[in-house]
């Protein structure tokens, strides 16, 4: 299950432009401090996101991470840099391969 079904409301944030953390509930109900490092899972490919990669934010400016359409769509936004050196914005449904594993983050 997608992570942010089962983060403590208002817990989830981007710190530092790549460590997503949150208040993640574990199997047994109780809540647990959880954090994931994004650098090791998203690349910047000429101004694009793209999984299986690593060190986005070494090209992005103004990152930031909101809960989109009525609650369902955890999004990191920003503004990467193409090969030009020109900024493009773009967004990631971190849901895609992010989810909670009983209480810690795990990429899928």
């Amino acid at each position: 299950m997608s992570f942010h079904y089962t983060a403590e409301e208002g817990s989830i944030r981007v710190d530092d432009n790549h460590i997503l953390r949150a208040r993640l509930q574990r199997a047994d109900g109780e809540w647990q401090d959880a954090e994931i490092d994004l650098n090791h899972h998203i690349g910047n490919d000429n101004g694009s996101f793209f999984w299986d990669g690593e060190n986005f934010s070494d090209s992005a400016q103004d990152v930031h991470f909101a809960i989109e359409g009525g609650g369902e769509v955890p999004v990191l936004r920003a503004t990467l840099l193409n090969g030009d050196g020109e900024g493009i914005q773009r967004d990631l449904n971190l849901s895609e391969r992010i989810t909670n594993y009983d209480g810690t983050f795990a990429f899928n």
